[in-house]
């Protein structure tokens, strides 16, 4: 799994695995989800990231598991 922020883009994307991305689908506005060739998804983009939180801090992110 591998989080990238793209300051310049004002986004998140979260890539589950390295599968080929055949489909790209907004769910939501600024959301999108990345499929692979089985259908099932693979990615999670979120865009106009800094628009979603006034706290938002791209710089301290935090990772849990529970």
């Amino acid at each position: 799994m591998r989080l990238q922020v793209d300051k310049e883009a004002d986004a998140l994307h979260l890539r589950l695995d390295d599968s080929a991305i055949v489909e790209s689908v907004e769910v939501v506005p600024g959301v999108v989800l990345d499929f692979n060739e089985a259908q099932e998804v693979v990615g999670v983009e979120m865009l106009r990231l800094s628009m979603r939180s006034a706290d938002l801090n791209l710089s301290a992110l935090e990772f849990e598991t529970v």
